[in-house]
C-alpha cells in the first residue's frame, strides 16, 4: 500500500478519519500512524496583532523609541 496522509480525530481511544480513505483497507489490517498535532495554538502573527493590548499610548511610544534606537542591540558591531 502506498503512503497517504489522513487527517483524523482522536475520540474514545481511537483515531477516526475525517474523510473516507482513498484505499481499501482490510478489517484488522495493521498500519503505521505518524502523529502530527495540528492544534498548534495562535500563530506568531496572531500574537503580534495584540502586542500592545492594554498599554497606554505613552508606553507604546516608549517601547517603539527603544526598538528604533538600534545601537544597544549591536554593541561591538556596525548597525546595518
Amino acid at each position: 500500500m502506498a503512503k497517504q496522509a489522513v487527517e483524523a480525530i482522536f475520540e474514545a481511544g481511537a483515531f477516526k478519519p475525517l474523510k473516507p480513505l482513498d484505499s481499501a483497507l482490510a478489517e484488522g489490517q495493521h498500519v503505521r500512524l505518524l502523529i502530527e498535532n495540528t492544534d498548534t495554538g495562535p500563530s506568531v502573527l496572531d500574537l503580534a496583532c495584540h502586542v500592545y493590548d492594554g498599554l497606554e499610548q505613552k508606553e507604546i511610544d516608549e517601547i517603539e523609541a527603544i526598538a528604533l534606537k538600534r545601537s544597544p542591540f549591536f554593541t561591538g558591531r556596525d548597525p546595518v
